[in-house]
């Protein structure tokens, strides 16, 4: 009898097969004796191994999963914890057990950051995980060996271990823990690989259970019946072929033009997705050049590594968005005042005007790579006086179309003074439903009311495009927002044209745009206003979408 059980959806897509479980490593030895100087050395030597092993890995591959392997081995070269685990050694305790004591202090100091910083939390355990394998002389953790293409199930995985999987013989990932916006989700749908996390009833899974994994509704079905199976593989690939058929620049059944356009955080990714069907780079992360590093990069890197990014995307433009650090995602070489509230705090184009050295040589560097299709935005706009301070900056630095991120309510409750002199905006609908909602979205305990469907959020959203409208300017979204077909329907009936998103949901995405006109976008729009809640705003859309395609 089949059983079905939910998560969230962290990667679209269908998967089945046997369940392969893997289970946590080995912890600290328990019967281990104090520790003694000879385990100070062998202490810093397994550190020294885990980060050169990560390294290796991390040069062995490219894109999204190198930039994460590369920061799970700055974790394994920091200071602070291996001086944490010294300390506790020369105090007596036993080798593993020290290193055990001072990542949970470590991950407590995360968790507190809260944000990116929280996110890193998996990869510390990776770390904790490997270093103490090595001082017991067992083997490194790893995955099962999987003989038949499966579905790999767990309490949790961290990115470097995503980042080893064959993606011939891992068919989906089913994970108790972890969430939509982390490393690990990150990595897994920039793979192809339909993920639901977040999965309460994992335990459920036994060994060998076949799978129906359901990425994007986060739905898992447990020895489903042969014939259901059948039917849901045969209409995934009938859309698939569907998907693939239609190609080109996005548009609306009338033809009304909606740039699709790619998320991307490195160089690497750039070269990766070059040949991608895209209409260019809605949004550039570049503080993933920077995070992670013992020291900033210089000009010359940067310029080098914008210059790649722009040659790859040659004739499409190239949306960069200057340094999003600060608070919860800070720089390790950068000492700023700690701060009660991360999310509330000195971040995005705030640090930048707080540290104009560092920022100016970034927003020098975008410039002088810079060509004709390049443009630059700032993140977490709030008044008109940091729009004009950034507009001022960009010109001088060569940069002439100018944008921001609408992502706080201020910016969007004011949108109409803040976009009268810019070319452009993006609403990063993360963001702003995380700060509309007062919802951490990192946050487990508060998903249902971190949802881009949140009729308060869908109010901004609109007030912005009424804004840009008045004063033609460009409205895009880079939010996960983006990548929802559904969604992105309501999106252009209010009025944004460009959607910025991970490239697995670009398909989609134009095919729902290619079967309705434009007219027909603003009455799916209209219909969303009569939900007074995420779910009756969803319905909404659903039933005016379906009944115009009937």
């Amino acid at each position: 009898m089949s059983e079905i059980i939910r998560g969230i959806g962290a990667a679209p897509g269908i998967g089945y097969g046997p369940a392969y479980l893997l289970f946590p490593p080995s912890g600290p030895d328990l019967a281990e004796p104090a520790g003694t100087p000879a385990d100070l050395e062998r202490v810093q030597i397994a550190f020294r191994e885990i980060s050169a092993d990560f390294q290796q890995r991390a040069a062995d591959t490219t894109g999204t999963r190198a930039e994460i392997l590369h920061m799970t081995a700055g974790l394994a070269r920091d200071k602070g914890l291996i001086n944490n685990v010294l300390q506790k050694i020369q105090s007596g305790v036993g080798a593993t057990t020290a290193v055990g004591q001072a990542t949970a202090e470590y991950m407590q100091m995360l968790s507190s950051l809260g944000g990116y910083m929280a996110e890193r939390i998996t990869d510390l355990k990776s770390v904790r995980d490997c270093v103490i394998a090595k001082l017991r002389g067992l083997p490194l953790p790893g995955l099962p060996e999987i003989t038949t293409p499966g579905i790999l199930v767990a309490v949790d995985l961290a990115p470097t271990q995503v980042a080893e999987l064959d993606t011939e013989k891992v068919l989906g990932i089913v994970l108790e823990k972890s969430g939509a916006t982390s490393h690990t989700a990150i990595l897994a749908e920039s793979m192809g690989i339909p993920t639901v996390v977040a999965v309460a009833e994992r335990a459920k899974i036994k060994a060998g259970d076949n799978l129906l994994v359901r990425g994007r509704e986060g739905k898992i079905y447990i020895n489903p019946q042969p014939v259901a199976v059948q039917k849901t593989l045969a209409a995934a690939t009938a859309q698939e072929k569907i998907l693939t058929s239609l190609r080109g620049p996005g548009h609306t059944k009338d033809g009304c033009p909606v740039h699709l356009q790619l998320n991307i955080a490195s160089a690497a990714d750039a070269q990766r997705f070059a040949a991608a069907d895209t209409e260019g780079i809605g949004l550039l992360r570049t503080e993933f050049m920077f995070l992670s590093r013992p020291q900033a990069p210089s000009y010359r890197e940067q310029v080098e590594q914008f210059q790649e990014i722009f040659h790859a995307f040659s004739a499409r433009p190239v949306t960069v968005r200057t340094l999003d650090v600060g608070a919860d995602k800070p720089l390790p070489f950068l000492e700023r005042p700690a701060e009660d509230n991360p999310a509330l705090g000195q971040r995005g184009i705030r640090l930048s005007q707080a540290e104009p050295e560092l920022f100016m040589q970034q927003l020098q560097a975008i410039g002088a790579a810079a060509n004709e299709f390049t443009q630059v935005m700032a993140p977490l706009v709030s008044t008109v006086a940091e729009v004009e301070w950034f507009i001022e900056q960009a010109h001088a630095a060569g940069l002439h179309r100018v944008g921001i991120m609408v992502e706080t309510p201020a910016a969007a409750l004011n949108s109409r003074a803040l976009l009268e002199n810019l070319d452009f905006v993006s609403i990063g609908t993360n963001d702003l439903t995380q700060y509309v909602m007062a919802a951490d979205r990192l946050n487990p305990q508060v998903n249902e009311l971190n949802n881009p469907w949140q009729p308060p959020v869908l109010e901004l959203v609109e007030r912005t495009c009424q804004a840009g409208e008045i004063t033609q300017t460009e409205i895009g979204v880079c939010g996960e927002a983006a990548g929802d077909p559904l969604l992105a329907l309501v999106l252009v009936g209010m009025g944004v044209r460009v959607l910025s998103m991970a490239a697995a949901k670009i398909p989609a995405v134009r095919l729902a745009l290619a079967q309705h006109t434009l007219a027909e976008c603003q009455e799916i729009a209209q219909a969303v206003r009569q939900g007074i809640s995420p779910e009756q705003a969803r319905a909404a859309a659903a039933q005016a979408a379906k009944e115009i395609i009937s």
